[in-house]
């Protein structure tokens, strides 16, 4: 299987390798080609493609095969449901806490959300894969749009680009503030998320199906004071960030934020 790696495009939210998709002028995000696949998308993305991110689908969010469920119990957590959709209550949460060069964020995620999505996700954390990665896809222009983060070239973590997990299903709006993983496709998700800069509910809807499954509490101003390098709507290159990072950081003009830390501590 090609490696796909994820990236939102501009006016788009997160995509990997694949044709970009006109829909109906609603933007969303998909994952680019790596640098060692056939060429894909790798001109400018246009406004209305969707979110991809590679990896086979059907897969379970963890080795085991069963997804992290649970929490520390919480008060009453707010998170607008999709119109029409009626969710589960909320009641667990896990916070986790990004240390980055420009400063501290407090994220909650919560794993009745989207189990799936959160199991992945406090996996990725617990082994250390977001730490000292770049925030590599940052869309302010011409309105604001998302942050993208989860490549890590070293030593096994780029096998996790192959472990997709299946989508749980969208029942909360994509606010300011909430994550969502970024995927190529159904079933598709793996290892990069984004976190909405602006109301991306849209990006809910069953066409492309991107799935909240955590907002930012603490710390939004951070994120918003991130820089956005490389492409204006796609970022760094997200396949030489994969296959050689530490050397194309290097090369790269302007630099990206890093997250230095991520680390679970409720």
């Amino acid at each position: 299987m090609k490696r796909a790696l994820l990236g939102l495009l501009a006016l788009s939210v997160l995509t990997f390798g694949c044709t970009a998709q006109q829909a109906s002028g609603t933007p969303t995000p998909r994952p680019q080609t790596p640098a060692t696949s056939p060429a894909g998308d790798t001109g400018t993305p246009t406004a209305g493609e969707s979110p991809l991110a590679a990896a086979t689908p059907g897969e379970s969010p963890t080795p085991g095969g069963s997804p992290v469920a649970g929490g520390t119990p919480a008060g009453p957590i707010e998170l607008p449901a999709l119109p029409g959709k009626t969710p589960p209550r909320l009641t667990q949460k896990k916070t986790i806490k990004m240390t980055t060069d420009a400063g501290d964020l407090l994220i909650e995620v919560y794993p009745e959300a989207a189990p799936n999505a959160v199991a992945r996700f406090l996996e990725l954390v617990e082994k250390g894969f977001y730490d000292d990665t770049p925030v590599f896809r940052v869309v302010k222009n011409p309105q604001p749009f998302v942050a993208q983060f989860g490549i890590n070239w070293r030593g096994d973590f780029p096998t996790w680009q192959e472990k997709n997990f299946k989508d749980d299903p969208s029942l909360f709006k994509l606010e300011r503030g909430t994550l969502a993983f970024a995927k190529g496709g159904p079933d598709t998700n793996s290892t990069q998320v984004f976190i909405n800069y602006t109301d991306n509910s849209k990006l809910a809807s069953p066409e492309y199906n991107f799935t909240t499954f955590g907002k930012v509490v603490e710390g939004m101003d951070i994120a918003d004071s991130w820089k956005a390098v490389g492409d204006p709507s796609m970022g760094l290159d997200q396949g030489q960030l994969w296959s050689d990072g530490e050397k194309y950081l290097k090369s790269v003009p302007e630099k990206p934020n890093m997250i230095v830390k991520m680390e679970i501590v409720d």
